[in-house]
């Protein structure tokens, strides 16, 4: 099926759930991929299991990561749904999965097998640990791999026990570096006609985010503590308390540092010996903040944010989620987008983050209905209609109650 967008043409199996997965599927989809959800025949992805929130009934996470996906539900422990998936991939561009390494292989559904049906196919993978290692064939979620990253070691305030970051970062993160690697080998595909192997992993999508504070333990030997809000390399880079509220100050260099300390009226600190220079604010940081707050609880968030934005100094509003989505700035960026969903209704979902001139991203359709699109799929690919009934009375197959 065509699609706009600058990954129009590109034909996705997508044999996911919960989160990374479908996260590097959803981004494909945005950029025009034609993304089919294979979800399995009973109950399909495990996140349309989520009982709350819901929407008219219908999964709220599930209606968040899917849309723009058409789906086919395939039981892929009949001999049949494996034989369908093989011809499916037969014209597909791309298949990819998340389940534990070796899942596929034990259903005769293996990269060999795959590949002998679709030499050119893209074979991606997200796992817990990768495809090759002494952790390979174990599984992961994102705790676990935050957790093995070393995000939990380095996330929340001095003293206080291990925190994970508050959204699935390791998921996330790993379905946009399958996202990416799968875009780099259609690119490869498209000059030469070759398939390959993508494959990133929950504890890789982690270990990225520790760029900073990996360069401070190869540098020193010492591995990093938590630090709340502060940053490991600057200050004063961090979430301070206004009257009515917190902000963040982005003292990420000398020059904002002095325009700082004249915005809080205080020109005296720039030559203070504690905090005159970078070094010196992180070796006395607790007294900077002390500093710091003291001066900025006499005046309200906005009273400051607008003096600091005067002085061309980074500077924001701690927002909850609620407040970050209804921002205008938000909405100007069209990161709220709306859908009508065939049970749940109008439902909004976060846009696209990418800008593309010529190409533009675009959110078209909502997430589907176990199996909606089954037929319509089936059809496309090749299956006629006597074929597809016979699925449909043997199980193998499945789409929602007419």
């Amino acid at each position: 099926m065509s699609r706009p967008g600058p990954l129009a043409g590109m034909r996705v199996l997508e044999l996911t759930q919960i989160m990374s997965g479908p996260t590097a599927g959803m981004l494909l989809a945005d950029l025009g991929a034609d993304v089919v959800k294979v979800e399995k025949t009973e109950g399909g992805d495990d996140a349309r299991g989520y009982t709350d929130p819901r929407i008219n009934g219908v999964s709220a996470p599930f209606l968040m990561m899917n849309r723009n996906k058409r789906g086919l539900a395939l039981n892929l422990k009949h001999a049949q749904g494996r034989d369908v998936l093989l011809r499916l991939v037969e014209r597909a561009d791309v298949l990819l999965e998340n389940f534990r390494t070796g899942t596929l292989a034990k259903l005769g559904l293996g990269e060999d097998v795959l590949r002998r049906a679709n030499p050119g196919l893209i074979y991606a993978t997200v796992t817990g640990y990768g495809r090759t290692g002494p952790y390979a064939d174990k599984g992961g979620f994102d705790l676990i791999a935050q957790g093995f990253g070393g995000l939990m070691a380095i996330t929340g305030e001095p003293g206080r026990p291990p925190a994970k970051a508050g959204p699935p970062v390791a998921d996330i993160n790993g379905g946009m570096l399958a996202a990416l690697g799968i875009v780099a080998a259609w690119a490869h595909k498209l000059r030469t006609g070759e398939g390959q192997a993508v494959d990133t992993s929950l504890m890789e999508a982690a270990l990225q985010q520790t760029y900073w504070h990996a360069a401070v333990y190869f540098a020193t030997g010492t591995s990093p503590g938590p630090t709340g809000s502060a940053h490991i390399l600057t200050a004063p880079y961090q979430a301070f308390h206004a009257s009515d509220g917190w902000i963040n100050i982005g003292g990420a260099n000398q020059a904002n540092w002095e325009r700082i300390a004249e915005v809080l009226g205080h020109p005296e600190w720039r030559s203070d010996p504690r905090f005159a220079t970078n070094t010196a604010r992180k070796q006395n940081l607790d007294a900077l903040v002390e500093c710091m707050n003291a001066v900025l609880a006499t005046r309200t968030r906005a009273e400051w944010l607008a003096a600091f934005d005067a002085a061309g100094v980074p500077a924001g509003p701690v927002h909850s989620v609620g407040e970050a989505l209804t921002h205008p700035q938000t909405l100007a960026r069209e990161m709220v987008v709306e859908t009508d969903h065939p049970q749940a209704g109008r439902v909004k979902s976060l846009g696209c983050p990418i800008r593309l001139s010529a190409t533009p991203a675009a959110v078209t359709r909502p997430a589907p209905l176990l199996g909606e699109h089954t037929r319509e799929v089936l059809r496309e690919y090749g299956f006629s209609d006597a074929e597809i009934e016979a699925l449909c009375t043997a199980g193998v197959v499945a789409e929602p109650a007419r």
